[in-house]
């Protein structure tokens, strides 16, 4: 017999759970601030796949996974350093990624981020997503939610998408991965005003808050680095769908490996070039 949902899970109380996992991500960003240094960190493993990780990493996700569990021990956690279990079957579970951006970090660059989601029926419900280094927070828990802290100014504000601006889109890409023939036959359809690039979730977020139009990515991501922005960009206006304008979906079983199709976010108003042929 499985457990009932827990009431903190429920629609009618995601605010309040959405304050509770801004608290874990802020506490888990200050774990990975004990070991940042802007000139760059030194000690990093490599796992299985050849991608690095660090004490921060490691000891992040223990924090954040003791949270989430004295939340609701039922709900199922799948993290970057955990071993996942299945949810091909579960109503609810988290998605977490402890420090998305790990090659910011070891370089000693401030663009990486704590990212904490909660999936219900493969869908992005609500997301945080703090940038220790910058002191800033995005967050929401459904449509009209998403908002900016910055603690510096201790300042909450609503966010949302721009509107398509005349003299041409902001593109914002990756440090990594940013450039590459498929990224440029992608823009050749677009007026382009100018490129940006920023590091780990935050690419999402300047699009939710109004500072970039789209993110196109075209190459390997993990659920758990797109699940709490998509949540944010969702409620500000936006959207993250697959190159056929299918939105992302989270946990499927035919995915045990939590990848990601190449995908495009961005505002709601900007058609992909298929669909403007259609």
């Amino acid at each position: 017999m499985t457990k009932p949902t827990s009431k903190l899970l429920l629609p009618a109380n995601r605010k309040g759970l959405c304050n509770q996992i801004r608290r874990i991500a802020i506490e888990a960003g200050n774990i990975t601030l004990n070991h940042f240094d802007d000139s760059g960190y030194e000690g990093a493993d490599a796992k299985s796949d050849g991608s690095p990780v660090t004490l921060a990493d490691t000891q992040a996700q223990e924090f954040i996974n003791k949270k989430l569990r004295d939340i609701d021990d039922s709900v199922l956690i799948v993290g970057e350093e955990n071993k996942n279990p299945d949810v091909s079957n579960a109503e609810y579970f988290w998605l977490v990624d402890p420090l998305d951006g790990t090659k910011e970090f070891i370089s000693g660059s401030g663009d990486y981020t704590v990212n904490i989601a909660l999936i219900h029926n493969n869908d992005p419900v609500l997301g945080v997503v703090y940038a220790p280094v910058h002191g800033d927070l995005y967050a929401a828990c459904g449509e009209g939610t998403a908002i900016r802290w910055m603690e510096d100014s201790d300042v909450e504000r609503p966010i949302t998408v721009r509107d398509m601006p005349h003299k041409g889109l902001t593109i914002v890409s990756s440090k990594s991965h940013g450039k590459g023939e498929a990224l440029e036959k992608f823009l050749s359809h677009y007026k382009v005003a100018k490129q940006v690039q920023r590091g780990s979730s935050l690419k999402m977020c300047v699009i939710a808050a109004g500072k970039a139009d789209m993110y196109p990515r075209f190459g390997l991501t993990c659920e758990w680095d797109t699940a709490a922005a998509h949540a944010i960009l969702n409620a500000a206006g936006g959207t993250i769908t697959d190159i056929d304008g299918n939105e992302l979906r989270y946990g499927l079983g035919t995915n045990d490996k939590f990848l990601n199709p190449e995908f495009i976010a961005r505002s709601r108003e900007i058609d992909l070039p298929n669909e403007e042929a259609a």
